[in-house]
């Protein structure tokens, strides 16, 4: 899923014509994306996760560790950075479907593995940095 099925998605339940909080993530994620990447790539090189996920929220959350706080940089939404086994300790992916989570996750060169998390709930979206 990218950024555009899920704004159309969110589009779809709204009656009013209000504009998606997900456009604006999409701004800050071109504002953020170099140091997401930064982040990523030492996550990897690290040796901590072969599988980056940056938790993008509007809320507080108690997942991750805070890499950019919206407080801070004048944007509508914070990143923390997190990974596929953090997320299978915490039950937010279930061990039966790690494996399919590993298939089909994206080069983490190339894609930033978002967790949208909105007052609707909560998705898995893959964003190019390019």
């Amino acid at each position: 899923m990218d950024i555009e099925d899920l704004m159309g998605k969110d589009r779809q339940g709204d009656s009013a014509e209000q504009p998606s909080p997900l456009q604006s993530l999409k701004v800050d994620l071109d504002f953020y994306k170099e140091s997401i990447k930064e982040v990523s790539i030492d996550m990897v090189a690290e040796g901590y996760t072969l599988y980056p996920i940056f938790i993008a929220h509007q809320h507080e959350v108690s997942i991750g560790e805070p890499i950019l706080r919206h407080e801070e940089l004048n944007t509508r939404w914070s990143i923390h950075a997190s990974s596929l086994e953090e997320f299978v300790e915490r039950g937010l992916i279930k061990e039966e479907r790690k494996n399919y989570f590993i298939k089909t996750y994206k080069p983490a060169d190339e894609y930033m593995c978002l967790f949208v998390v909105v007052p609707e709930g909560a998705n898995f979206v893959f964003y190019p940095y390019g």
